[in-house]
């Protein structure tokens, strides 16, 4: 009989769904085999008030027409008051931070990350218990970026020790070790940076597929990561930062950041954890603990998984849409049952 696996809940704490005829392609790749993900409010505009964060999510249920699923929405940071916050707090799961220009659509984000500038908001934030997500990375030289980054964190962390921060996508070893520094400190991991280094984007003929922000580091860094994650670190939730972009803006001049892995997360993430003999950690990292960090009971929905080949379709495309999922048209060791 072929071997089996079961996954109580997976829930993806951090994802990207666009919005228009891309969302109606991607969402329903998330919908079918999660009961719940985090979505990223980095729209062109971005989600800053109740009624474009209510119209969106509406959006993301059409389009995942009827799955057991729930969208967690956010709101892209700026300043807040306190009675706005109170009204949106049972919308919301968090709010998202990003460094001006850091990143996709991050052009309109905060200019200087210091704890008095932001402490109003912040306050209310913790005071509401309003978790605060960031991606963490300066402007400095892109391999240094999220390490650089590691003292604003400290300096929230100790500001506003009553406030949840996650440290999103973490990438780098300096990272891991943050964690255990602070006890409002928490972080997503990637399917990716789990997987992949610089060498593997960059180390011979260009990957464009691979490429994205932050970048994959070193093996030390990628080894971090997979410790956290197999270990069963309470600390650590699977975050996949699933970006789609168009095939035509991946393989061009100017290639886009992101990696596509929403329709394979699954399968991958079972392979590795048989492959380092801890399936036993495998729904910790999926579900359990981001309920607990969070604070939230996820929807039922198990999903079963059989050990058998499953061929990565080269191209997802529907809708006059497309995308390149990571590891296209190559052989996984495991099938959504």
């Amino acid at each position: 009989m072929s071997k089996e696996i079961t996954l109580n809940s997976p829930l993806d704490m951090h994802l990207h769904l666009r919005d228009g005829e891309m969302l109606k392609l991607v969402g329903p790749l998330t919908s079918k085999t999660f009961a719940g993900a985090l979505v990223m409010p980095n729209l062109v505009p971005p989600i800053r008030t109740k009624e474009a964060l209510l119209s969106y999510k509406a959006r993301i249920l059409e389009a995942c027409k009827g799955d057991t699923f729930e969208p967690f929405m956010t709101l892209f940071f700026q300043e807040y008051s306190r009675e706005f916050l109170e009204e949106v707090k049972d919308q919301i799961i968090g709010i998202k931070l990003y460094p001006a220009g850091i990143t996709t659509n991050s052009e309109n984000g905060v200019a200087a990350i210091d704890a008095e500038s932001l402490r109003p908001t912040l306050e209310a934030m913790s005071d509401l218990g309003i978790p605060l997500c960031v991606h963490g990375e300066t402007n400095g030289f892109v391999m240094d970026r999220e390490k650089e980054f590691m003292p604003i964190y400290e300096g929230l962390a100790k500001s506003f020790p009553k406030l949840k921060i996650i440290m999103e996508h973490i990438t780098t070893k300096d990272a891991v070790e943050l964690l255990e520094k602070y006890d409002n400190l928490y972080a997503t991991i990637t399917l990716h940076h789990l997987i992949i280094t610089l060498d593997d984007v960059a180390g011979g003929m260009l990957q464009p597929h691979l490429f994205c922000k932050p970048i994959a580091k070193r093996y030390e860094d990628r080894d971090a990561l997979l410790n956290a994650a197999i270990t069963g670190n309470p600390k650590v939730m699977f975050g996949s930062d699933s970006a789609p972009h168009p095939k035509h803006k991946k393989e061009s001049c100017g290639c886009a950041a992101g990696v596509f892995t929403s329709p394979i997360a699954l399968q991958v993430l079972v392979e590795l954890f048989e492959k380092h003999d801890s399936l036993d950690n495998l729904n910790a990292f999926l579900s359990l603990n981001a309920q607990k960090i969070y604070d939230f009971k996820a929807l039922k929905k198990d999903i079963t998984l059989v050990k058998e080949e499953f061929i990565v379709p080269n191209i997802y495309e529907d809708f006059g849409e497309n995308v390149v999922p990571m590891y296209n048209n190559q052989k996984l060791a495991w099938s959504l049952k």
